[in-house]
């Protein structure tokens, strides 16, 4: 009997704790679906985040995140990074797409035009913006690390290797960026079958990780995040914010502007 009421207990307690990783989801999710128009009809436009290479010569690389499609968006973002050398005519990004990893086939998607579109009805935020002298050197090894991406024909949902993880994986080639993904960048901190220790993304801290399933990261621009089955909790002192699953960063919101390597 006494041992039957401890299990009742620890039910109980993992009920609880259960309810709340989900309580930010399922209210998220409760807004997309009231929000979110049909996938194959959402509007794919830009939003003038991202300046028209005819008015913008100098070299700039940019980094995106919108809310998934369907249920998925109620835990997590799409991220992407996207890229214009000086004096380039277009912007090219760079990002991982799931479905074309089907059957073998190469999931990173490299394309041309505006960065800032709607990823299928869902507003893109900006996380990164770097500019100016030097970042043409930036974006060779942004190209270099996203051609090397070791899962380019693997893709995972939960926990990785998926599109945030492809983001995460460039950005520490790229330090400069100093890039803070959210919380809701569910893959980011998988780092790998074999690798359990890394930079943090931003370049500015470490993280251990179990599979991206479970761990810790401590870094001036992340703050401190704690990765529960996939789902990250975490503090930013100096950005004065917290980070919650599903919902994401609540409190200021930083400056994605960085400074330039040659500034």
């Amino acid at each position: 009997m006494a041992n039957a009421g401890k299990l009742r207990s620890f039910l109980k307690r993992a009920g609880i704790g259960l309810g709340l990783l989900l309580a930010g989801p399922a209210l998220v999710f409760a807004g997309i679906q009231t929000a979110r128009a049909d996938w194959r009809t959402a509007s794919r436009e830009p939003l003038g985040l991202a300046p028209a290479p005819v008015d913008a010569p100098q070299a700039i690389v940019q980094v995106y995140g919108a809310r998934a499609v369907g249920w998925r968006g109620a835990f997590g973002v799409h991220t992407w990074v996207s890229v214009k050398p000086a004096n380039a005519p277009d912007w090219t990004t760079y990002q991982i797409i799931g479905w074309r990893a089907l059957r073998g086939g190469d999931a990173l998607a490299v394309s041309n035009g505006q960065p800032d579109r709607r990823w299928f009805g869902a507003e893109p935020e900006l996380y990164a913006h770097l500019e100016g002298d030097g970042v043409d050197a930036v974006i060779r090894r942004i190209v270099t690390a996203a051609e090397a991406y070791p899962y380019r024909r693997t893709y995972t949902i939960w926990p990785g290797p998926n599109s945030n993880t492809f983001t995460a994986m460039v950005a520490r080639a790229a330090p400069e960026l100093r890039l803070d993904l959210p919380s809701t960048a569910i893959g980011k901190d998988y780092l790998g079958g074999g690798t359990f220790a890394a930079a943090t993304p931003s370049g500015t801290g470490y993280q251990l990780s179990l599979w991206g399933l479970l761990g810790v990261s401590l870094a001036r621009e992340e703050g401190l995040e704690i990765n529960v089955a996939g789902l990250t909790f975490g503090i930013d002192p100096l950005g004065l914010a917290v980070k919650a699953p599903g919902i994401g960063r609540i409190g200021a919101s930083g400056d994605p502007k960085r400074e330039a390597p040659g500034s």
